[in-house]
């Protein structure tokens, strides 16, 4: 099988060594990293081998978004009624959205999405969709969309009670049969979760089918926790527990949960989530954004319980979401130091850490064995770049930089700025004809 050598590149390995390396090469045979050697080391090239020059650029591994809404896509541009809280937020705009969305809108959507997260880097996302009056083959919309684009996925379908009977049994049976996919896919870039939209719109028979379905498969669940103050309002009056502990109690807490959010979460349920060993999942600008409050990292670090860092759809660039969380540690504990280390971290450590209890295959490192998840940006630092301070550069230097070339498990998806094997002005065109019969439909 032929190889691809990326040389004249400066690499930054990330990952626990986390190394800069230059006059080095990589080389990626099949679907994993082979080699990292020093140049006067390098391999011989071989008939149909694929050099890429890295000159001045920077080669990273790619980026993980843990948390994002694909068919939010939809929704740029789009005027709705103003809100002046968190639940008009959702009547007026996801909820009035979502009922609308068909096959084809959620599949225009993820083509959109994934495009434009290939084009920033991102090289698996955690996606959570809802499409009440369209959920039956829903999630194989989307993985068409990933798998044609040749981006790692791991979907679920949202589960809720909040439009009725009918449709929570199809959200159900959404999940159960994407799972049994899932369970079958060797492909390695395909992964399923049980959805679920938040503790107040579920009930706990839901809650309980849901369960036993996750525990069938050996599946986690992706939730959104305690966003705004009304989840815990609604689920304290109606099931006479704070909604951490509730999710707990019906089994749906657990290494492979995913907990958005978790902003007004007290300090006994995330006592509860570090006993589960549960995820919490910040995404500051979508919490910014709706005025829901910010969640603390340094006391999520302090009880030793994993965050990552998601997008929730407001952006496909991780390092943009990387800047504004930090700016909203540093403004919360109005402390220009406090946010660095545990927001760093949250993105070029504990992503990775999340990943990998989903697929297979090292992520979010450039080593040996590890996946070919390799990322070159253009950069030229006008200071030196080491392992100590590469994290500075993250955030005040190439966040500012153009992404050249994405490779995803050992395929170029995009080269020269341009995705291969992708038509996006067509897909484009294709997306804003769906998204314009979709507002007419609101």
């Amino acid at each position: 099988m032929a190889k691809i050598i990326i040389k004249n590149g400066t690499i930054a390995t990330f990952g626990p060594e986390n190394k800069i390396l230059k006059d080095h090469v990589l080389v990626i045979d099949g679907e994993k990293i082979a080699q990292i050697t020093k140049a006067g080391d390098a391999p011989l090239v071989a008939p149909g081998d694929r050099i890429l020059d890295a000159q001045n650029k920077l080669v990273l591994p790619g980026f993980i978004n843990t948390h994002t809404h694909f068919y939010s896509a939809f929704a740029r541009g789009l005027k709705t009624k103003p809100a002046k809280n968190f639940t008009e937020i959702l009547n007026n705009l996801w909820w009035r959205l979502d009922k609308k969305l068909l096959l084809e809108d959620v599949y225009a959507s993820a083509l959109v999405s994934c495009c434009d997260a290939i084009k920033k880097g991102t090289t698996t996302v955690f996606d959570h969709h809802a499409s009440p009056g369209a959920v039956k083959g829903s999630l194989d919309q989307i993985a068409k969309a990933t798998q044609k684009v040749g981006i790692k996925a791991a979907l679920c379908y949202e589960l809720s009670d909040r439009d009725g009977k009918t449709v929570s049994a199809q959200g159900i049976t959404e999940n159960q049969q994407f799972l049994e996919r899932c369970q079958s896919d060797k492909s390695g870039i395909l992964k399923g979760l049980f959805g679920l939209h938040a503790s107040f719109t579920l009930r706990d028979q839901s809650l309980r089918v849901a369960q036993k379905v996750a525990e069938e498969f050996e599946a986690g669940f992706h939730v959104h926790v305690a966003e705004d103050k009304s989840d815990q309002k609604i689920t304290l009056e109606t099931s006479g527990l704070p909604v951490a502990e509730r999710l707990a109690n019906l089994g749906i807490l657990g290494p492979k949960t995913l907990c958005a959010h978790g902003i007004h979460l007290s300090d006994h349920e995330l006592d509860i989530i570090k006993k589960h060993d549960a995820i919490i999942i910040h995404n500051p600008q979508s919490n910014m954004n709706n005025g829901v409050g910010t969640l603390n990292l340094q006391k999520l670090a302090d009880k030793d319980i994993l965050f990552g860092l998601g997008t929730d759809a407001m952006t496909h660039n991780m390092l943009e979401e990387l800047r504004s969380a930090l700016w909203l540690q540093n403004n919360f504990h109005k402390n220009p130091s406090a946010g660095f280390d545990v927001v760093t971290k949250s993105l070029f450590i504990n992503n990775a850490e999340i990943c990998q209890r989903f697929f297979p295959d090292r992520v979010g490192v450039l080593a040996e064995g590890a996946a070919a998840d390799v990322i070159l940006m253009d950069y030229r630092s006008p200071t030196e770049m080491t392992s100590a301070n590469v994290y500075g550069h993250a955030v005040f230097g190439f966040s500012q930089a153009t992404v050249d070339t994405t490779i995803i498990n050992g395929k170029i998806v995009m080269e020269n700025k341009k995705l291969r094997d992708i038509d996006e002005d067509a897909i484009t065109q294709w997306a804003l004809e769906c998204s314009r019969s979709l507002w007419q439909r609101l």
